[in-house]
């Protein structure tokens, strides 16, 4: 796969009595570091919070775990490994919040030209459980 890479992520949060969706494509850069795949890429914050802020997110895909790393007006690291939870601290322009993340299902899928990472889990807030989410992120060689 090329340096210069497409990213695309679609998320879906099951709340009790809706569905959230969210989608976020970006152009990002990927290197395969130690027998790890890492994609960095600027995802721009909501207008009303933090107008013209961008969060600069780095991604780490290795065979049983994925990372994902936030930093700037947003901030947080968020491990997704099968069957084990993860608590961070999520920080926004409103104040920070405790992010408990448990893997259901982790799939990736690699193959010259793009990898396809697919997630199931568990989400808390403030050890507070609030919803099962999906999380799709597809990594696309760009094309010239």
């Amino acid at each position: 796969m090329t340096k210069e890479v497409i990213v695309s992520i679609a998320g879906l949060q099951y709340e009790t009595e809706q569905e959230e969706a969210i989608e976020v494509i970006s152009l990002g850069e990927y290197y395969f570091r130690n027998g790890k795949h890492f994609v960095l890429y600027d995802e721009l914050l909501d207008q009303e919070s933090a107008p013209d802020k961008t969060v600069r997110c780095t991604l780490k895909i290795s065979k049983n775990q994925v990372e994902l790393t936030k930093k700037g007006e947003a901030a947080s690291h968020m491990v997704f490994e099968l069957g084990k939870s993860h608590m961070n601290y999520y920080t926004t322009p409103y104040g920070d919040l405790m992010i408990g993340v448990t893997t259901k299902s982790i799939d990736i899928v690699e193959n010259e030209k793009e990898i396809i990472v697919e997630l199931f889990y568990a989400l808390d807030i403030n050890y507070q459980y609030v919803s099962e989410c999906n999380l799709k992120v597809k990594i696309t060689e760009r094309e010239r």
